[in-house]
């Protein structure tokens, strides 16, 4: 999902076999007519020139191959070693919306030397999303949007109204991608761009909202993967209570580190207080509309705004920051904040994607108030997970889901590397535990027992894990741990690595 209000906190194979560059590749998901599949014509990427660049010109709707195609940007950051090249790395970072052809530009700053001397990394970015014929909608009609907190029968028709505009207005402006942007269609896309590369098998990394494409792709197309890890893993299975649920669990879980963060470190500026009191005093005030918002002080921050402001900094975890910018609320003082980009139209793959994905839908004012006490009786001190609310919220009065929960299938796919953090506010925990309960005979579960949103680079020993396996296929036992490493605290201007993962969706 995407943002469109101001929060606090952080921002938030065995060698494959190479065809013939000339040939055409004929692709045919499952079921569905064929399809071919050019070569990628590779060039320079403007904004990187040592990463290549190219487009895949695809069907739109996978039944009607020679209907209306549309370009599927794509990029390719190659192994650094070709004497020791193993194979394409086909590589996502989530959302939806993440842009993983900017995910290839930065990949040598991600993984580690050796995978970028053995792999070519290969990002795309899906459709729907970035360059790859973009959801859009109309900029004014977003900045009309209500809120997703409906106090009453009348606000809550009012924002299924918006809703369903909104479902038409991104309909309009965007065209026929807009039906067809589900994880399902993305799965079909991953394996053109094998068969447009002329791999035979490939590699697979996806973080976050990436898990489902790679646990699609695993489903349909099992024997062309070498080797697959999915990181911070999304259950497609949840119904709308237990997604509900189990957001505002992981939203508690970040709570409650954070305060045990706080009692042990001297640099929090709560440090030796109760900060417990602190924050639920501060709640309380927010209920009663004393807390002015820091970047403007007619407008009153609530306690669901002060919540998603600590499900944002636990993806980090940015403690230290989300701390300091409180004490600054707490005593007054102003908050810097960045401000919505106006424009005639705006980036919004969120209602072609996510309500493809998960059929999430609320039928009344009177269940929605049941999941809000659901979700505030097991996370009082943020108020249910803003991310599982605006989830649900955002889909109301839309359709039924194309591409809807299931549980997962996988049958002919090699053994896939299930790594999941014990403190992750976004994929939480026992997403990752009930998704290898599904895929047990399929996939090894490691669990990294820190904080914060992605695991492959948390620590030496979650990193020799995933290259382990990424080069010599080798896994570790199943449900192997990885002990917690504390977070440093930086600045928030220091960026050693790209911004990935974006989340399993950005929070409207």
């Amino acid at each position: 999902m995407q943002q469109m209000v101001r929060v606090l906190g952080t921002a938030l194979a065995s060698s494959a076999l190479v065809l013939s560059g000339s040939s055409v590749a004929t692709a045919t998901p499952e079921g569905q007519p064929e399809y071919a599949v050019a070569p990628i014509e590779w060039k320079p990427c403007a904004e990187a020139p040592d990463v290549e660049c190219g487009t895949l010109t695809l069907p739109i709707d996978y039944t009607k191959p020679n209907g209306e195609k549309f370009g599927l940007a794509v990029a390719r950051r190659k192994a650094t070693d070709p004497s020791k090249r193993i194979g394409a790395m086909v590589i996502n970072p989530g959302g939806p919306g993440g842009s993983g052809v900017d995910f290839a530009v930065s990949a040598n700053r991600y993984f580690s030397k050796e995978i970028s001397e053995k792999f070519d990394v290969v990002g795309f970015d899906p459709r729907g999303v970035a360059r790859s014929r973009p959801i859009k909608c109309s900029a004014d009609l977003i900045r009309e949007q209500p809120s997703s907190y409906p106090k009453n029968v009348a606000e809550y028709d009012q924002l299924v109204a918006f809703n369903k505009e909104l479902r038409e207005d991104c309909r309009k402006q965007s065209g026929p991608i807009f039906d067809h942007a589900s994880t399902a269609d993305v799965a079909h896309d991953i394996d053109s761009i094998r068969r447009a590369l002329g791999e035979r098998k490939i590699n697979y990394y996806g973080i976050s909202y990436g898990t489902i494409m790679g646990q699609h792709y695993a489903e349909r197309y099992g024997k062309n993967i070498r080797a697959m890890i999915i990181d911070s893993n999304m259950d497609h299975s949840l119904g709308t209570k237990q997604f509900v649920a189990s957001e505002a669990r992981g939203a508690e879980d970040s709570f409650q580190e954070w305060m045990k963060w706080n009692d042990r470190t001297p640099s929090s500026p709560f440090h030796g207080q109760d900060f417990r009191k602190i924050w639920k005093d501060l709640l309380a005030k927010a209920e009663r509309g004393e807390v002015p918002a820091p970047w403007d002080p007619n407008v009153k921050l609530t306690p669901e705004d002060l919540g998603q402001g600590v499900v944002g900094m636990a993806y980090g975890p940015g403690w230290q920051s989300y701390a300091e910018q409180i004490k600054k609320i707490v005593d007054g003082l102003p908050v810097p904040a960045s401000a919505f980009a106006a424009g005639e139209t705006v980036p919004n793959p969120f209602p072609g994607i996510f309500c493809n994905d998960y059929n999430l839908r609320i039928g009344s004012y009177r269940e929605y108030k049941s999941l809000v006490n659901l979700e505030n009786g097991i996370a009082p001190n943020t108020r249910g997970s803003a991310i599982g609310h605006s989830a649900v919220m955002g889909c109301i009065g839309f359709p039924k889901a194309t591409n809807p929960q299931r549980p997962l299938n996988i049958r002919n796919a090699p053994k896939i590397l299930l790594t999941n953090a014990k403190h992750d506010p976004a994929t939480v925990y026992e997403w990752a535990v009930n998704a290898h309960r599904q895929s047990r005979d399929t996939t090894v579960f490691v669990t990294y027992e820190g904080w914060g949103h992605g695991v492959y680079d948390r620590s030496e020993c979650t990193r020799a894990i995933n290259d382990q396996y990424l080069v010599s296929l080798k896994l570790p036992p199943n449900g192997t741990t990885c002990a917690a490493v504390e977070p440093a605290p930086k600045p928030e201007s220091a960026q050693a690595k790209p911004k990935v993962p974006v989340g399993p969706f950005f929070v409207r």
